[in-house]
């Protein structure tokens, strides 16, 4: 596969480091200490075309591929996970509408996520039920012309932001453990949704997380995605299309960490001598390049396998666990490199360890890619 890049995706990777360089860079500190973040950053990156590159353009989107998304989300999460989440993130769900909405939703939500008149938030987890998604126990039955749904949902991104939230509830309870769920769409000023801002994060503080209680929310039956029963198998496409951007996310955080620790290695002096002299940081420095790049061309052919239409569950899978391992790596022999310095807030390497381990966790733990690789190669 030809990983070279076209001049198109040349320009727009310089685009997204010059923006995120320029106005994310001097506020990531701000935003992880307070855990807000400025609501006009992402409605600029939105004006400059940075947020659905891959939406289509009937719904004000660039019309670009998964990559495109790939390659501006790296250069935003290498300045700041935090802000770079809040950004990219800002459509969460927007993946799964393309997919399988009607045209009438999709004209509905996808112009407002494009343009920065609206966040989405897509809600899976629960308190009792998070890499188990078929364990998922919100409820939503029909009353005449509605659905009312019931249930709770943990660690939702933009919960507190969005203005509507894509629900994976149970709509078929006596169906088989696959065929219960389905998706519906739910605008979040609705009587009965609440969500309570979740604080004092590890990392990627700057994202909005919550958790979401829904009680007797009443929506109309058309504001169902797709067919009903569906639910599972269209989560399922849709995390084979949003764990890429996690991949992206993991290779610009380790990518950070790798330009931070060459930059403090050659001005740090240690025993007479600058620390990039000793070998004990150059096999640190060779860990960390290597598995950077090898884990960008995992990213990168996974999103090439979107744009052509065929995603490969067990690659994205692979470029998943792969990817998120790294950055927890390449955070820790970063950390370990700047030494005590690296431990204190003042140095970006912290904020990098504290927000690189989220990587390993959400949209599928490290234990479920594998077991979905091993089952693909036993089968």
């Amino acid at each position: 596969m030809d990983f070279k890049l076209s001049k198109e995706q040349r320009d727009i990777v310089k685009a997204a480091r010059k923006f995120a360089q320029g106005e994310l860079a001097e506020r990531a500190v701000e935003f992880d200490r307070t855990e807000t973040f400025d609501l006009d950053l992402w409605r600029k990156a939105c004006d400059m075309g940075f947020v659905g590159v891959y939406i289509d353009e009937a719904y004000g989107g660039a019309g670009m591929g998964y990559l495109e998304h790939a390659l501006i989300t790296e250069e935003f999460w290498a300045v700041d996970p935090g802000m770079g989440l809040a950004i990219i993130a800002s459509g969460f769900g927007a993946e799964l509408l393309l997919l399988h909405a009607s045209e009438s939703q999709k004209q509905a939500i996808l112009p407002d996520i494009v343009s920065g008149r609206a966040y989405l938030c897509t809600g899976i987890t629960e308190p009792d039920a998070g890499s188990d998604t078929a364990g998922a126990t919100t409820r939503a039955v029909k009353e005449g012309d509605q659905w009312v749904i019931n249930g709770n949902k943990m660690f939702i991104t933009n919960g507190t932001v969005a203005r509507h939230i894509l629900v994976y509830c149970v709509t078929d309870p006596d169906a088989s453990r696959h065929d219960r769920f389905s998706f519906i769409l739910v605008p979040t000023d609705n009587e009965g949704f609440t969500a309570k801002k979740i604080t004092g994060k590890m990392g990627i503080r700057a994202s909005d997380t919550a958790e979401i209680t829904l009680r007797n929310v009443r929506v109309p039956l058309e504001n169902l995605i797709g067919n009903q029963g569906r639910g599972f198998y269209q989560l399922m496409d849709f995390l084979n299309h949003s764990r890429v951007q996690v991949c992206a996310q993991a290779v610009g955080l380790a990518r950070a960490a790798l330009e931070e620790s060459v930059r403090y290695a050659k001005q740090r002096r240690l025993f007479g001598q600058s620390l990039a002299d000793f070998q004990a940081t150059q096999l640190k420095i060779a860990d960390m390049a290597t598995w950077v790049r090898a884990a960008r061309n995992l990213t990168w052919e996974a999103a090439c396998c979107l744009d052509e239409g065929k995603p490969d569950h067990a690659l994205v899978a692979m470029a998943k666990w792969f990817s998120a391992d790294v950055a927890v790596k390449c955070a820790d022999h970063a950390l370990q490199i700047h030494g005590g310095y690296g431990y204190i807030d003042e140095y970006k390497v912290n904020r990098l360890y504290r927000d690189a381990k989220i990587l390993d966790i959400y949209e599928g733990a490290r234990e479920v890619e594998k077991t979905i690789i091993a089952k693909t190669y036993l089968q």
